[in-house]
């Protein structure tokens, strides 16, 4: 048998078809039963993530086992064989162990050096246990692994290489800000519980945040992890169930994001609205001067803006109220400016049309078009008086996604004043970030493990062919002490007892020599043969050996069950 690993990551598929392909617990379970099921498997184990989802087996033939594993990933992701396989990467016997010491190390992640990846080592290792797939090899091996990701973090600088992924994507919301002199003040709305948004909520606490709310489907989680947080002092956090998340999204500053939903917890349309609400109250503060001076401006040049009421008229008129954005014709009087501004840009229409023609309930197909005509728009052409795009102007709502599939519509991106940071654009940030010197340190330790761990298992792999030798042996001892008993009944018990050490002795001294020797030959590259040697020349029963290796593999299940 051989370990054979059959997986896709962000470095060999799109986002989009790593979101597609993505599994949920329960398809994990029901994966990893049908790779039992299957012939060419013994055990078994998956690794998903929200960037990799890999499928680990111990086989009998390779190419047998290629195709299985490979059909029922697809299967099990709804995303077709034919569509998947371009995107699939194939990692056997020693270039598996080194995928996945390379992974453990943070080598292999999207953002290179972070740490959390042993943590869901760990739960693929724990995954495989409780649904009784992980035998032998795959406990050595992700035992092994996480040893091998510690032993990287502590004796290289390997974490100066990267950090973690909610750090990294912290950092893409400052946009080259310090992340600290950004969170402050800041009222956070972290969607979920589970390790990844509970992680971005300690590390949005130690940045000092000034409130941090956590909404989750399961209230008692959220109250659990608010209340670790506020204990710290350093924070104050609350916890309010998922129906609230509306209601808090019209007084947030920035949102993280990471649950096991299947569908989207926060669509185009919630964040509009949020937006809107976020608006309205704040236009409520403001002298209704500057809105009338608005609706003269526009009488003046012909109405060239939207319909009132209208997506575009609510947030054009939010920023001017809000006082974050001047309009040009207002502070000037620019007649011939905002007319131009109207002709430039598309040829709005006689009646002020938006060009787009967005519904005032737009969909989220909408809201992408009406983006694609922003951005198409030339920027030397935008007056402070219309809507720019986050990038271009203060952002009001920062969201942060890491998710897998994604829990945040993706066209809220076109959304004036909103800043999106997903796990594809995480991907095209890392693209290009600086290697640190260590890791070809990381790479030299990962290399030394795989060593020790191909000698570790061809030496396991003699080992129940020398105990059904030894256990030969014994039987072998036993029946010539019996017989001699019968042939000597007159033997007192002190005399018997020397004879038994006597053979005894003599046995094992003859079988020492060799069954080490065989142990550290079969520890090299090549060696697995000698095992079979053994067994030609003792002629030992190969059911007495199968009978070592299971009994072994149980011994090893309960003693990794502990470990974990």
């Amino acid at each position: 048998m051989s370990l054979l690993v059959v997986g896709l990551s962000h470095r060999s598929a799109p986002v989009s078809v790593l979101e597609r392909a993505s599994l949920s617990a329960d398809a994990q379970a029901k994966l990893l039963q049908d790779t039992l099921a299957a012939e060419p498997a013994s055990e078994a184990t998956v690794l998903a993530t929200c960037n990799r989802i890999e499928l680990y087996a111990d086989v009998e033939k390779f190419h047998a086992g290629v195709a299985e594993l490979s059909t029922l990933l697809a299967q099990h992701s709804g995303v077709g064989l034919e569509e998947l396989t371009p995107y699939l990467y194939v990692h056997y016997e020693d270039r598996a162990v080194h995928h996945l010491f390379s992974v453990a190390c943070g080598l292999d992640s999207m953002v290179v050096g972070e740490g959390q990846i042993l943590g869901q080592i760990k739960d693929a290792l724990a995954r495989g246990q409780e649904q009784h797939t992980a035998g032998r090899l795959i406990n050595d091996l992700f035992q092994q692994s996480l040893r091998v990701g510690k032993r990287a973090h502590s004796e290289t600088g390997i974490d100066r290489a990267g950090q973690s992924l909610v750090t990294f994507g912290l950092e893409q919301l400052a946009e080259g800000a310090d992340v600290a002199e950004w969170a402050a003040a800041k009222r956070v709305l972290v969607i979920g519980a589970g390790s990844m948004s509970s992680l971005a909520a300690t590390t949005l606490a130690r940045l000092g945040v000034r409130e941090l709310v956590i909404a989750n489907r399961t209230l008692d989680r959220a109250a659990r992890l608010a209340s670790v947080l506020s204990g710290t002092g350093a924070v104050s956090a609350r916890a309010v169930p998922m129906s609230e998340v509306a209601a808090e999204l019209t007084r947030a500053d920035a949102v993280v994001s990471c649950t096991g939903a299947t569908g989207l917890v926060l669509t185009a349309e919630a964040v509009v609205a949020a937006l809107a609400e976020r608006g309205a109250v704040a236009a409520e503060r403001v002298v209704p001067v500057v809105s009338g001076a608005v609706a003269a401006d526009a009488s003046a040049s012909g109405d060239l803006r939207a319909p009132d009421g209208s997506l575009v008229a609510r947030l054009a008129a939010t920023a001017a109220r809000d006082g974050r954005v001047q309009d040009r014709a207002v502070a000037t009087g620019d007649d011939d400016l905002v007319g131009s501004e109207g002709e430039r840009s598309g040829g709005a229409g006689d009646d002020g049309d938006c060009p787009v023609g967005l519904a005032h309930q737009p969909s989220a197909a909408d809201l992408a078009q009406h983006g694609a005509w922003v951005d198409n728009a030339s920027r030397t052409l935008r007056t402070p008086g219309s809507v720019a795009p986050a990038g271009d102007g203060p952002v009001r709502l920062a969201l942060l996604d890491l998710a897998m599939p994604r829990d945040i519509d993706h066209a809220v991106h076109r959304l004036p004043g909103v800043r999106l940071v997903d796990i594809e654009s995480l991907a095209e940030a890392s693209a290009d970030a600086p290697m640190a010197a260590d890791v070809d340190q990381v790479r030299r330790i990962v290399a030394d493990e795989i060593a020790a761990f191909g000698a570790a298992q061809r030496a396991a792999h003699i080992t129940p062919t020398v105990v059904a030798l030894r256990t030969m042996a014994a039987d072998v001892v036993a029946g010539e002490l019996a017989r001699l008993d019968g042939r000597l009944p007159a033997l007192d018990e002190k005399q018997r007892a020397e004879i038994n050490q006597t053979v005894r002795r003599v046995v094992d001294k003859l079988l020492h020599a060799p069954t080490v020797r065989v142990k550290q030959l079969a520890g090299e590259p090549g060696g697995a043969g000698y095992a079979d040697a053994l067994r030609t020349l003792f002629d030992l029963d190969p059911e007495t050996v199968a009978s070592v290796s299971r009994a072994d593999m149980s011994d090893a299940d309960v003693k990794n069950r502990g470990r974990v």
